[in-house]
């Protein structure tokens, strides 16, 4: 049958226009030939409602012609075949990779940085608290609290702290199960979880199958009302066995808009810890750890010219020595304060300042939008975007406070913490966004040269 289903279609073809004939009958395949009886399959309802009333009886007559004017022609839709979830969504992995236990293979969700290890984690003043009640956590010491929440702006380590944890724990006994995910995969595999008809699963997974969860990024549960209600219930769960939970976040979740009460008083109830800036001892210890890792021998003078001058975060100053070295590789030039100097000024901003009048000028015409649309109540994609990225730039290029900042925008400082997360996080994951920061800042840096 479906050599002769190959000539009607070569029939059709001819009576047909070329843009019908490609897209009502060309994906109509056949299914059986039985009992007087051909069934073809439609891709779809749709295409076979429309195929039905418009071409059915063309086929028909086609097929009487080649002497099958005793069959019957039935279409019906081939049944969808199961979408297969995204790697490591509703697995039930025993564990996640972890370096140096090659028995286990990888199989988790995400799995964890090798390189981040309490070994690697460089402590001072600005951390040592969060890396004392990490390590605790980790060596399940006789500790009052089941649960971490870790606080700290992007690029100061609350993800290798987190994960340092991780390993610590699985490096003790290998055998236990930990989930490492970010708010927004939990997010995604929940949806993906309730259009599969796999809830339950879902909740197995991380209620009954899980020792300990790594939940980074919370901040982006903001207004995920269905996510919020079952993590709670998870959590719920997982305290009630004692399980080892690690939560990290750029804002507490009091100051996470549209995150309810309840799931906030669960974030909150174990131990908080702050990541903060660190000073110039820390830096240069950060400095002189890191040069190492990349086989750089520093002088005393340079580390502490890297170390007064780089005051942002710990991925400024990796970025620092790595520039530092291809420059050194590339011109074969020695390592100096010399040399260290001319990297600097790609590193450190512009001695003019740039003012919140400076980058509204220049955001607002870059993406076409009216001043005062800024300040608006409007929440349409077109105007809550280059509001968001006003915020970013506002935070990252002025002294401003998140308090001066709202006012300028008839915000509170909860919404510009949260939109300034939302960009720093779009920036990593969307190549679009990242470019068009990228050239913002720079348009925004040479104009005050």
């Amino acid at each position: 049958m479906a050599k002769i289903w190959e000539e009607l279609k070569g029939l059709l073809r001819e009576k047909l226009p070329d843009k019908s004939f490609s897209l009502w009958i060309d994906p109509l395949q056949v299914l059986r030939e039985e009992d007087h009886a051909i069934e073809l399959v439609c891709p779809n309802k749709f295409s076979l409602n429309w195929v039905s009333e418009n071409y059915l009886k063309l086929i028909q007559d086609n097929l009487n012609r080649h002497g099958r004017e005793n069959y019957r022609l039935a279409l019906k839709v081939e049944a969808p075949s199961k979408k297969a979830p995204p790697p490591g969504i509703l697995n039930a992995p025993k564990q996640l990779a972890l370096i140096n236990v090659p028995e286990h293979k990888k199989n988790g969700f995400r799995s964890l940085n090798r390189d981040f290890t309490f070994h690697r984690f460089v402590v001072g003043k600005c951390n040592e608290f969060a890396y004392s009640a990490s390590k605790a956590l980790a060596m399940n010491a006789s500790m009052p609290y089941s649960s971490l929440f870790i606080l700290a702006k992007t690029g100061l380590g609350k993800s290798h702290l987190s994960q340092a944890t991780a390993h610590a724990i699985l490096q003790s006994n290998p055998a236990l199960r930990v989930y490492y995910i970010t708010a927004e995969d939990f997010v995604n595999e929940m949806i993906f979880a309730l259009k599969s008809n796999r809830i339950e699963e879902f909740k197995n997974k991380y209620r009954r199958s899980c020792d300990v969860l790594l939940l980074e990024e919370v901040h982006f549960l903001s207004g995920k009302e269905k996510t919020q209600l079952e993590l709670g219930y998870t959590l719920d769960a997982l305290a009630d066995e004692r399980k080892r939970i690690i939560f990290t976040s750029s804002l507490l979740p009091k100051d996470i808009p549209n995150l309810t009460g309840e799931l906030s008083s669960r974030l909150t109830s174990g131990i908080i810890t702050t990541l903060e800036k660190p000073d110039y001892e820390t830096r240069a210890k950060i400095l002189q750890s890191k040069s190492s890792e990349q086989a750089m021998v520093l002088s005393g003078e340079v580390i502490d010219l890297l170390a007064k001058e780089l005051t942002g975060d710990i991925r400024q100053m990796e970025s620092a020595l790595s520039c530092l070295k291809a420059k050194s590789e590339l011109l074969n030039a020695r390592i100096d304060k010399d040399l260290a100097e001319e990297v600097l000024q790609c590193h450190l901003p512009s001695q003019r300042s740039i003012t919140m009048d400076d980058i509204k000028s220049l955001v607002c015409r870059y993406f076409n939008v009216d001043p005062i649309i800024l300040a608006s109540k409007s929440r349409k994609k077109i105007h809550a975007f280059p509001r968001n990225i006003f915020v970013y730039l506002c935070r990252q290029l002025t002294a401003m406070t998140v308090e001066q900042i709202g006012r300028s925008l008839n915000r509170n400082h909860s919404t510009i913490l949260y939109a300034s997360e939302v960009i720093d996080h779009k920036i990593k994951v969307d190549k679009k966004v990242k470019n068009q920061v990228d050239f913002l800042m720079k348009k925004l840096m040479e104009g005050k040269q």
